[in-house]
């Protein structure tokens, strides 16, 4: 798209389109306060646990890394998409630990749009999530409806 100001619709988005993701900091205190209400186990919540678990040191979520990934999709693209709602996620693979202080950043690939005769579409985007070092910690695959482009006179 030419201007920040235009919106985009599933009709402008092409297939193997890359999308960078902003990037967000994972605190510990998030990290705990989110497994404490979501998913509390010990290895999230539990400082003394965790540093003698498997991992060495509290970890986030999984959900909680899903969530991440849905805030830097929401906040850096799907802000000026023409989104309705979405449909489903799959394939969500978690590779990596996160950890407190992590850096996330990531990418968005455009998988597929298929237009239907009620104005939308069906887009599937693929997502990647990277730590500091560069290194996978999340993929996943999300389908969600789009308006198409409406028809002027």
């Amino acid at each position: 798209m030419d201007s920040k100001c235009d919106v985009v619709y599933a009709d402008d988005l092409r297939v193997g389109e890359k999308f960078e993701l902003g990037s967000y900091t994972v605190t510990e205190e998030e990290l705990v306060e989110f497994a404490g209400q979501w998913d509390p186990q010990s290895f999230h919540i539990d400082r003394e646990s965790a540093d003698s678990g498997y991992f060495g040191g509290l970890i986030a979520s999984g959900v909680h890394t899903i969530a991440i990934c849905q805030r830097l999709s929401a906040t850096t693209l799907y802000a000026g998409w023409s989104v309705i709602a979405g449909a489903r996620m799959r394939d969500v693979n978690f590779l990596r630990p996160v950890k407190p202080g992590d850096v996330l950043t990531g990418k968005l690939v455009v998988g597929d749009v298929v237009p239907d005769d009620r104005g939308r579409a069906l887009v599937t985007v693929a997502a990647e999530i990277l730590n500091g070092s560069g290194r996978q910690v999340l993929t996943s695959v999300t389908e969600m409806y789009m308006r198409c482009r409406p028809e002027t006179d």
